[in-house]
C-alpha cells in the first residue's frame, strides 16, 4: 500500500507528486509524461516509485529524518543518491502544502476532563442546544462526516494520536451509555484542527451552518 510522501522519480531527474495522492499509479495517470508511460521492468525502466515516510508511520513526527524507500522489486540501474536529494527537496514542498493543520495542538490535544470545571451558564446552554441541533441534522455519525473530509495518510496519524490519547480516555470515563456521543465529540474536535475550505455533506442553505465557519464549532467550544 502506497504511503505519503509518494512520488515518481525519472531517469531525467524529474520528480512528480501531488498532495493528497499516495498511489504511484494514480500519479502516472495524472501527469501522463512520456517517461512515466514506460512499462519496462527494472532495472531498465525510466522511472522509479519512491516513498519517503516518517519513522513508525507517525506523521506528527516532523523533527526526525524521514525514511527514503524505493518501492520497486529491483532498483533501477540509474537511480543514485542524487535522486534521493531531489526527492527530499520535493518532500519539503509537499510538507508546506499538507501541514496546514494545527500541528502544535494535534501533538498536545486538549483533554476536556483535565480542564478545571466552571459554572454552567447561558452561553454553555446555547452551545449545547446548537450542538444537539447540528447532531440531529447530520443524522449519521459526525465522525464519519469529518473522516470523509480530512482523510489521508497524514491526517490518519492525527486521528490515531488524538483518538488514542484523548478519545479512549474520555470513553473510559463515561462508559458505553453515551458511546456514540463521545466519538461524535472526538470527531468534531479533531476536525477543528484542519483547515478545510468546504466540508462534505454540509448544506449551507441550512441556517445552522455558515460558510467559513467550522460546522461543529459549538461542540469544540464546549470541549474546550
Amino acid at each position: 500500500m502506497c504511503q505519503a510522501f509518494s512520488c515518481l522519480v525519472t531517469k531525467s531527474d524529474k520528480v512528480y507528486w501531488k498532495a493528497g495522492v499516495d498511489s504511484h499509479e494514480d500519479l502516472r495517470t495524472i501527469f501522463s509524461e512520456p517517461e512515466l508511460k514506460d512499462d519496462k521492468d527494472a532495472p531498465a525502466n525510466t522511472f522509479a516509485r519512491i516513498e519517503i515516510v516518517p519513522p513508525k508511520g507517525n506523521y506528527l513526527d516532523t523533527k526526525s529524518k524521514w525514511i527514503f524507500k524505493i518501492d520497486e522489486k529491483i532498483k533501477p540501474s540509474w537511480l543514485t543518491d542524487k535522486h534521493e536529494v531531489l526527492a527530499r527537496k520535493e518532500l519539503s514542498k509537499w510538507k508546506k502544502q499538507v501541514y496546514t493543520f494545527n500541528l502544535k495542538e494535534a501533538k498536545n490535544p486538549i483533554h476536556p476532563f483535565k480542564i478545571k470545571p466552571h459554572k454552567i451558564g447561558k452561553k454553555e446552554l446555547e452551545l449545547l442546544e446548537n450542538w444537539a441541533s447540528v447532531g440531529a441534522w447530520v443524522g449519521d455519525s459526525v465522525w464519519a462526516w469529518v473522516w470523509d473530509s480530512v482523510r489521508d495518510s497524514v491526517r490518519d496519524s492525527v486521528w490515531a494520536w488524538v483518538g488514542d490519547s484523548v478519545g479512549d480516555s474520555v470513553w473510559d470515563s463515561v462508559g458505553d451509555s453515551v458511546g456514540a456521543s463521545v466519538w461524535d465529540s472526538v470527531g468534531a474536535y479533531i476536525g477543528s484542527l484542519f483547515v478545510i475550505e468546504e466540508w462534505k455533506y454540509v448544506n449551507y442553505n441550512n441556517k445552522l451552518f455558515k460558510k467559513g465557519v467550522y460546522p461543529f464549532e459549538s461542540c469544540v467550544k464546549l470541549w474546550k
